[in-house]
């Protein structure tokens, strides 16, 4: 017996040696090994609920740390690994309840003061998200967990200025900090900070063409990489976020002559992009032949579009406070034919949903704009000029062609009557207006050069911004006066309610898209406000988007192919008069019939899309690649 003990106690020495070496695998080998030789040791089930928990096997953790509360109540790492499992479970008021418990244990544990941080945030309750990080690296400054979840706090608060250091010093606390890197890149990208941007998109690309990994997908697809990168990212990262689907996929209900059940699962359903360009789509939705379910995942609201978008569809389920495993039984015992994933690897993803396999097909769209690289997505709703069949092999998913466009629009969509004059707005009354009102995090150095040597060209004339987020005039000033550029030619407009902003967009003259990552729906709202919208045809999903636009708006002439055509027209349509009144006629008189604000029109084709997956799954046939016929609506080719 003593033998044993002693085995055991090597073992875990080993182990906690691991640990602090993150080798959290072979930490749970030798850990599971001890347990055999030492049976219900507290000790060691702890360090072993910590090392599962590292790996995201949160059920046997949450097991091992539940029965040692119950032996020793007083152990305060087995508090905290019960919280950290009740809170992936989305159990947030029982996580809560367990970091209390391991500081009534330990009042100076740092990691429960940031665990209670991450709750906090996640419930969207920031000011206590912010003291208990604050808390945290007051009792610990170099924990780079606190560091880091403070720097995304700041991210989502829209001050990148804070988060920029406080990255920084989480990395240099712990150089191997989970997405650390990438959560740098968007922060400085956010505040516009280029100052190593050419170095940290080569790093970042290298983890990524190197199989390591550790990078984020929405920040990779804002970067100028390919899309056959940008597939192994998301890849690599869906193999380590979610590695196993959960219950085989659920077999098709019988039709019975009942209506297709179409689940749309966002974070979303609010004042939102994703809001303005679905609230549409749900109420002209066939209800003859569709049953239209909304699970909404992201914090309550109570704001117009909120109530509208609830309106608008046949069931509104908030899964806000459920589990993704809750969520995704939720959606198997109704039945939910084709699960529509809106969100994505974008803010609040609830990815593990559809890892757990919530309906018979499942389907990436409108949300993240790339693969999501998983294998279970079953499609992708694009059109052709957005992802063309030679960019396939780029996809995981198969690919779905709609006619004209993947996105929806509100064709109901409001724009205020206030007359906003050039003055209140901070712009020349007279002088060529070029504006941009991509996040920042879209602008890059190349874009911003070329928009430069615009203002050089075109004397008089301005750049209009948005102001997303705080600290950005400063740095665009800065970089602006590099390239011999005044401060007072860079306009910032801040951020207002959505008819107001619209309204104001015709006191530009010319929208300059970003080249990365394209204005999405804020392309869709200048185009619908009748402000033209130039743009740079990239080799990426998030690049071609504002070219599906314009081509679905029937204003092929504003896609350029190279920066020097980009830079080119936009200098001739700034020095054009004439040339830029008959694009904005154009626009004017065909917006309201075009194929881009039709929205009967592009429901009936997203429809026809999903007649013809669940027509190949019924015919027990695999997800393919399929392009709609928008002249045969019940038609879709597959290939």
């Amino acid at each position: 017996m003593t033998s044993n003990l002693d085995a055991a106690r090597d073992l875990f020495l080993q182990a906690s040696q691991r640990l602090q070496r993150d080798d959290f695998a072979g930490a749970e080998t030798q850990l599971r090994a001890a347990l055999d030789l030492a049976p219900g040791r507290p000790s060691i089930m702890v360090n072993l609920s910590a090392a599962l928990i590292a790996q995201e096997k949160y059920a046997e953790a949450k097991t091992l740390a539940a029965q040692v509360t119950v032996v020793e109540p007083g152990n305060a790492q087995a508090w905290l690994n019960l919280g950290r499992c009740q809170e992936y479970e989305k159990q947030y008021a029982e996580a809560l309840n367990a970091y209390d418990r391991a500081l009534a244990c330990q009042p100076d544990y740092a990691e429960a003061w940031c665990s209670r941080g991450n709750v906090y945030k996640a419930r969207q309750e920031f000011d206590q998200a912010r003291a208990a990080y604050d808390k945290a690296i007051a009792l610990q400054p170099n924990l780079a967990e606190a560091l880091g979840n403070q720097a995304m706090l700041y991210l989502r608060l829209d001050r990148p200025a804070e988060a920029v250091p406080m990255i920084a010093r989480a990395i240099a606390a712990k150089p191997a900090l989970p997405y650390g890197y990438s959560i740098r890149m968007h922060a400085k990208a956010a505040l516009c900070d280029w100052s190593s941007y050419a170095a940290d998109c080569a790093a970042l690309k290298d983890s990524v063409v190197s199989g390591r990994g550790n990078v984020l997908p929405f920040t990779f697809v804002a970067l100028p990489a390919d899309a056959a990168l940008q597939k192994q990212c998301s890849t690599a990262y869906a193999a380590s976020k979610y590695p196993a689907a959960g219950s085989p996929r659920p077999a098709a209900a019988p039709r019975d002559g009942r209506k297709l059940r179409i689940g749309y699962f966002s974070a979303d359903l609010q004042e939102h992009a994703v809001g303005y360009l679905v609230a549409g789509l749900f109420e002209q939705h066939d209800r003859d032949g569709f049953e239209i379910h909304a699970f909404s995942f992201g914090a309550p609201a109570k704001d117009a579009m909120r109530q509208r978008l609830r309106a608008g569809v046949d069931h509104f389920h908030d899964v806000y406070a459920s589990s993704d495993a809750e969520t995704c039984e939720l959606a198997r015992s109704l039945n939910i034919d084709i699960a529509v994933d809106l969100t994505g690897y974008t803010r609040n993803e609830r990815t593990g949903i559809f890892a757990r396999q919530a309906a018979p097909l499942q389907v990436n769209w409108l949300g993240f704009p790339g693969t999501m690289g998983a294998p279970f997505m079953d499609y992708i709703i694009a059109d052709a000029t957005i992802v063309p069949p030679e960019h396939f092999p780029h996809y995981s998913e198969s690919v779905v062609h709609l006619p004209h466009t993947y996105q929806s629009t509100d064709n109901k969509r409001q724009i205020s009557n206030r007359i906003f004059s050039r003055a209140e707005l901070g712009l020349p009354e007279r002088g060529f207006v070029f504006c941009s009102f991509n996040n920042n995090y879209k602008l890059t150095p190349d874009v911003f050069a070329v928009w430069m040597r615009l203002l050089r060209q075109v004397p008089g004339s301005v750049l209009w911004l948005l102001e997303s987020s705080s600290g950005i005039s400063t740095m665009l000033h800065r970089s602006a006066a590099k390239h011999g550029i005044a401060p007072d030619r860079i306009v910032f407009a801040k951020r207002m309610a959505s008819p107001e902003h619209l309204a104001r967009q015709p006191l530009a003259d010319l929208f300059l898209d970003s080249f990365h990552y394209n204005a999405h729906t804020t392309a869709s709202d200048a185009l619908w406000a009748g402000l033209p919208v130039l743009t740079r045809i990239g080799n990426t999903f998030a690049a071609r988007v504002a070219a599906s636009l314009l081509r679905a708006v029937n204003l092929p002439e504003l896609i350029t192919e190279t920066t020097d055509d980009y830079e080119a027209l936009a200098l001739a349509l700034a020095t054009d008069p004439a040339k830029l009144q008959a694009i904005r006629q154009k626009l004017a008189t065909q917006r309201d019939s075009c194929p881009l604000f039709d929205t009967p029109r592009f429901t009936r084709n997203i429809e026809a899309a999903y007649r013809a997956m669940w027509d190949r799954h019924l015919a027990g046939l695999p997800p393919a690649h399929i392009a709609i016929d928008e002249n045969s609506p019940r038609e879709g080719t597959a290939s």
